[in-house]
């Protein structure tokens, strides 16, 4: 069976929460049964299928971010939290 389309928020919505350094805070759920970019609160939350096993939940979170805001995966840099629900990531 094929996997659903990830729900993203419009990119502009995301935008409007990076601070005035490029920085973005993220909450992350691992290992969900729908991956999901939404903002909660007023703060950017994904949720991933992938596990937190060897930085894969970290790697998948920066892939749908990125496609969230419509950029390379390359332009996004962890910046904080690489074992953490909390992370922090610079956006170029």
């Amino acid at each position: 069976m094929a996997r659903p389309a990830p729900g993203l928020p419009p990119a502009g919505d995301i935008r409007a929460l990076i601070d005035g350094e490029g920085r973005l805070a993220v909450r992350v759920t691992p290992g969900a049964r729908v991956e999901q970019v939404a903002i909660e609160a007023g703060r950017v939350a994904v949720r991933v299928r992938a596990r937190p096993e060897d930085g894969k939940a970290t790697e998948a979170v920066r892939r749908l971010l990125a496609q969230a805001l419509d950029i390379a995966p390359s332009r996004l840099t962890l910046l904080r939290g690489a074992t953490s629900r909390e992370k922090q990531f610079r956006v170029e």
